[in-house]
């Protein structure tokens, strides 16, 4: 099944909850990218939470970025959302390669170590906004729920998981965000927490082969849960060359004449999609005739 993403509502619209299977394009991100297993899982939890997330805004040309800097052997992770759940991101070390946890899983949190979350939404206003917090544990879900609660305010449950099969290909990949809206009583957020509190990991519902829908309804289904829509999300980057002879074009005319001294084409990767564009020297030398105008 083609990935999608769930949007709910549950208690009386006192809850409302996002749900996301999303192994297809995780499997895209990794082959593009020729990722290890930790650096698939890392990519895929925040493309995933991305995704959904992407989907929570209202403008067409909304665009979403997740952003994590940090110090650990990865290096950092970039991904970009659109309001219909397009996806794309990469990481800085795509072959990072660590033992596993003591819990027998994939380090995550390891491979990000400390560092800081970015959140940042275009909303086609003068200037994004800009949200920030620090990594409390690496592992991607906990660092996003600890973002909606200290930058947004909003109660959240975020569980993101990637499961790898023994060749390194994606086996399942998905997860959920569920959040308190402001008006909650406190009946419906004790008893959220606690089903919470009993909840199995992402990873094991996900291995169950159970749908965003099914998962949604393990935790929400006692609160009385509405499937309000469904939406596909997948792999997507909007790279072209125009855009790409934009991007250098905005370089300076400095550096372009640079290139064009050197007199041999040149190449530029882009670093979502891993598409490698070429431009000729005649070609440079009418993108430095545009940057004069």
């Amino acid at each position: 099944m083609d990935d999608y993403i769930v949007r709910a509502s549950a208690a009386d619209s006192q809850i409302r909850a996002f749900a996301a299977s999303t192994r297809g394009l995780v499997e895209h991100a990794r082959q593009i990218h020729g990722m290890s297993p930790v650096a698939t899982a890392a990519l895929g939890r925040l493309l995933t939470a991305g995704a959904m997330m992407g989907s929570m805004m209202k403008g067409e040309k909304d665009l979403l970025t997740l952003q994590i800097g940090c110090s650990g052997p990865i290096g950092g992770l970039t991904v970009t959302a659109d309001s219909r759940a397009g996806v794309k991101g990469y990481v800085h070390n795509p072959l990072v390669n660590l033992p596993p946890n003591a819990q027998g899983k994939l380090d995550v949190g390891g491979a990000l170590g400390a560092g800081m979350l970015s959140v940042i939404k275009d909303l086609g206003l003068k200037e994004p906004y800009v949200g920030q917090t620090n990594l409390v544990t690496g592992e991607i879900a906990e660092d996003i729920t600890y973002y909606f609660a200290a930058s947004e305010q909003v109660p959240s449950s975020v569980a993101l998981g990637v499961l790898m099969n023994k060749d390194n290909t994606v086996r399942q990949a998905g997860g959920f965000i569920i959040q308190l809206l402001p008006f909650a009583g406190e009946e419906v957020i004790a008893g959220l927490e606690k089903k919470i509190a009993q909840l199995h990991s992402i990873t094991a519902l996900l291995d169950q082969d159970m749908t965003p829908e099914q998962i949604l309804e393990s935790v929400l289904g006692e609160f009385g849960l509405e499937i309000t829509d469904t939406i596909p999300t997948q792999y997507y980057c909007n790279c072209t060359k125009e855009r790409v002879a934009k991007a250098l074009i905005s370089i300076g005319k400095k550096d372009l004449r640079e290139m064009i001294e050197e007199g041999r084409p040149i190449e530029v990767n882009c670093h979502f999609c891993n598409t490698n564009y070429e431009f000729s020297t005649e070609e440079l030398k009418e993108l430095l005739r545009r940057a004069q105008r």
